[in-house]
């Protein structure tokens, strides 16, 4: 019988940006940095070949200063870190405008972009009103980081799964049964469809803004509507933590892009950053190994499945590794 070994992938066959990383200390219980030895960091990326890690925890005022210090200026070239905003100040007379001081004095300070969490659709409240990114509040503010120059990236909804009922049907059941907090099942398949819609239509909108639909865009289980998006010249989306649904349609994940390979971002969103988990991404992008695992971890977390590579050639994974990313950021 014949056996092929696996390819196991130890570090990106060209240098790498990992443009949707957490760095920062807003996502930690205790708010202690999710990377505490940043010299540890460094070594890591060196060892799998990443040029460069983007942050996306900066928030704003003093966080976004201790961020930048401590990754940014400490080790110039091999950080960038994003902004937030402050939903909360929507909600009070001036709001608008607030937030775009706010935007502007981020950019000053040194922010590269704008990251927008999900919680903007899914809990955003004005007056009780939902708030999605087509709110009429918020033009202002995606028009300021155009004029910014700042990249604005998006996650949108949640896997499609998480809108639906928790039972045997559902795909990710046991992951939902571990983190039953993560369900939108009352929001439902209507309002993960409508999430998607405001994103677009503020795409289409805001057309000197760039956009970058984090996760996929949002919806990697149907890529036919990821290649849809993709017809606005504004946005570009980035693969993080979708490498499993992704490596399940392996051959039209590919064709996507292929397709589109100026404006897909390699980007992992690991928490933390991990040698390993890395490796699945490098050997997913880049072979064509069959039925493998997609997590380094011994229980799949999101679903029984296996995923296969998607054998991208080398002058796309030199677009996507990180060519795209250095004219995101203007490198």
């Amino acid at each position: 019988m014949l056996r092929h070994a696996p390819h196991l992938v130890d570090r990106a066959c060209v240098p790498a940006i990992d443009a949707h990383a957490h760095l920062g200390r807003w996502l930690t219980s205790d708010s202690s940095w999710i990377a505490p030895d940043v010299g540890a960091l460094l070594g890591l990326m060196d060892e799998c070949n990443l040029e460069a890690v983007v942050n996306l925890d900066g928030r704003w005022d003093r966080e976004l200063d201790e961020n930048l210090e401590r990754y940014d200026h400490a080790h110039p070239g091999r950080f960038f870190t994003f902004c937030h905003l402050d939903w909360s100040q929507l909600d009070v007379p001036g709001g608008t405008d607030a937030l775009v001081r706010s935007l502007e004095r981020s950019a000053a300070r040194g922010a590269r972009g704008l990251k927008v969490w999900k919680d903007l659709g899914l809990s955003v409240r004005v007056g009780g009103r939902l708030v999605r990114s087509d709110d009429p509040l918020l033009a202002p503010i995606w028009d300021a980081a155009g004029s910014l120059g700042l990249p604005v990236v998006v996650h949108t909804a949640d896997p499609a799964a998480f809108f639906e009922p928790v039972n045997r049907f559902n795909e990710r059941v046991e992951e939902l049964r571990r983190h039953p907090s993560v369900s939108q099942a009352s929001v439902g398949p209507d309002g993960f469809r409508r999430l998607l819609d405001a994103f677009e239509a503020t795409v289409a909108a805001h057309p000197a803004t760039t956009f970058v639909g984090a996760h996929v865009g949002g919806f990697p289980e149907d890529l036919s509507w990821v290649d849809a998006l993709l017809r606005y010249p504004n946005v570009a989306i980035d693969v993080s933590a979708r490498i499993a649904e992704l490596g399940r349609q392996p051959r039209a994940a590919a064709a996507l892009i292929e397709r589109h390979a100026d404006r897909i971002l390699f980007g992992t969103d690991l928490l933390p950053i991990d040698a390993a988990r890395y490796r699945v991404y490098f050997r997913a992008l880049e072979t064509l190994d069959e039925h493998f695992p997609y997590s380094a971890d011994g229980v799949p977390p999101h679903g029984r499945w296996a995923i296969s590579g998607l054998g991208l050639p080398r002058a796309v994974l030199e677009q996507v590794y990180a060519g795209n990313a250095r004219r995101l950021l203007h490198l």
